[in-house]
């Protein structure tokens, strides 16, 4: 393992855990005490962690996020690592297939790359429904309440709509991912809406990438167990044993 995919993984591994001992680290990576102790350091010097006597403890992983960035701030972040993620994700989608697309900017990213004209397609997403008219495919979308900083369709009419169909394949966004408190986001109205999708598709995929992993937002949506997750970078293994993940980079 390279130094710097086992710093991220560590810094990940934390994050999720809170506060950490060398020993535990050490069993974890498989790494000797000198390692960790200087990767510590090295983390700490960066702000990524807060190192104290005999292990480490997060800066900011229990913090519960309730606010959410508009999409013209998250559509900057990771540009690049979205990009591996959604032209993977829209590999997967098959002639047969009736697809549910949830809002956020991977999902967007996504479609780009779709180039079935077979399969069927629904969102909640706004600008997802019109990227996907441009691209002459069979576009359904879910009626309700319009929210303005994610440009996602929500509310009651909204779940509602959703309730009559049954998806082959759900692409899901998400704010955060932890091994406890599952798939998160900070509004509830749109936790409503994704955790209905997800009840509705035969298989649901989470795109995120990996600053996703150990941060949790007010509201969850699904368990971990309850998706697929794909990725850019390897994450702790602690999350292979919930739930299967694709790395994509």
């Amino acid at each position: 393992m390279l130094t710097q995919e086992r710093r991220d993984l560590i810094v990940a591994y934390i994050n999720e855990k809170n506060a950490v001992t060398v020993t535990e680290l050490m069993d974890e990576f498989d790494a000797s005490a000198a390692t960790i102790r200087r990767d510590l350091s090295v983390l700490h010097d960066e702000r990524k962690i807060m190192k104290v006597f005999g292990g480490a403890t997060s800066l900011s992983a229990m913090d519960v996020n309730t606010k959410e960035p508009p999409v013209s701030a998250k559509v900057t972040l990771n540009v690049e690592e979205k990009d591996l993620i959604s032209k993977y994700a829209a590999s997967l989608i098959n002639d047969d297939d009736f697809v549910y697309i949830d809002s956020g900017t991977t999902t967007l990213e996504m479609i780009k790359y779709i180039d079935n004209t077979k399969a069927k397609y629904i969102t909640n997403g706004i600008v997802h429904a019109k990227r996907l008219l441009e691209k002459n495919l069979n576009t359904m979308i879910i009626g309700g309440r319009c929210k303005h900083s994610t440009e996602a369709i929500i509310g009651p009419d909204c779940i509602d709509g959703i309730r009559k169909y049954h998806f082959t394949k759900a692409f899901m966004g998400t704010n955060g991912i932890s091994i406890n408190a599952g798939y998160t986001t900070p509004d509830v109205d749109e936790a409503l809406v994704k955790e209905e999708a997800v009840k509705h598709a035969y298989i649901s995929y989470i795109l995120a990438d990996h600053s996703k992993f150990g941060q949790i937002s007010s509201v969850t949506f699904a368990d971990i167990t309850s998706c697929c997750i794909i990725t850019d970078k390897e994450v702790n293994r602690n999350y292979h044993s919930k739930t299967i993940i694709k790395v994509v980079g």
